[in-house]
């Protein structure tokens, strides 16, 4: 098995075979416990406009995500897994789009198979790979808003690398950088309304979920499939 990390929209451009694109802080966070709230299924767009029009022609549908970092106009939801971990959205079908997972769920043009990456879910994805076996595995860290790398994502995808690889992790010490560096936003009172501490905390909590999602392309649209592991 070949494990590559990769960076930003041009690096899940560039993958290939397995790809993990990971965005821990927040949106495949969020997808998860989105999932775990009882939501059927989740499509993520690159494109607002997109997601707009997705939620004209089915007004039941609930439109989640972010542009820089806040709820755009006529949102359900932000990119807060606190707001999702608070709401009743069982049965119901979201589309997301951020400013960085879902581009790189959109730019993965050479996978074999995609899934969604983070902390939360970070142990199903070890296993899911150690499972299936691939050549190759890509694991793309999608950064802030598809511009500069970050701790959180870089962190995550040399977590996951070093569990297939069988070498030791400390990832106390991983969040403490994360809490440090790019996760020092979470922290400032100015920003609680749309990036709160919980949010945080609930995007560290390791290995909470035992399901994977993978991206099921219908059409012109990907859909994340919840697949227990």
């Amino acid at each position: 098995m070949h494990i590559n990390i990769l960076h930003l929209a041009e690096g899940a451009r560039e993958a290939k075979g397995t790809v993990i694109i990971i965005d821990v802080l927040r949106a495949f966070s969020t997808a998860c416990y989105a999932i775990n709230k009882g939501v059927e299924t989740i499509i993520p767009v690159g494109d607002i406009d997109l997601a707009y029009r997705l939620k004209k022609d089915n007004p039941g549908y609930l439109l989640i995500g972010e542009r820089h970092e806040r709820k755009p106009e006529g949102f359900d939801f932000g990119n807060s897994p606190t707001h999702i971990n608070n709401a009743v959205i069982t049965a119901k079908t979201m589309v997301q789009t951020t400013s960085s997972g879902t581009q790189g769920i959109t730019n993965a043009i050479n996978a074999d198979e995609i899934i969604t990456g983070s902390f939360v879910n970070a142990g199903a994805i070890v296993n899911y790979i150690r499972k299936t076996n691939p050549k190759e595995v890509s694991l793309v860290c999608m950064g802030f808003a598809c511009r500069y790398p970050t701790a959180e994502d870089s962190l995550c995808a040399e977590y996951i690398k070093k569990e297939l690889e069988g070498r030791p992790n400390d990832f106390p010490a991983m969040v403490q950088k994360i809490k440090e560096t790019d996760g020092a936003r979470f922290f400032d009172p100015a920003t609680e309304s749309w990036s709160p501490e919980s949010d945080f905390h609930l995007c560290m909590d390791l290995n909470r979920f035992d399901f994977i999602l993978k991206v099921e392309k219908v059409g012109d649209l990907n859909y994340l499939r919840k697949l227990k592991i």
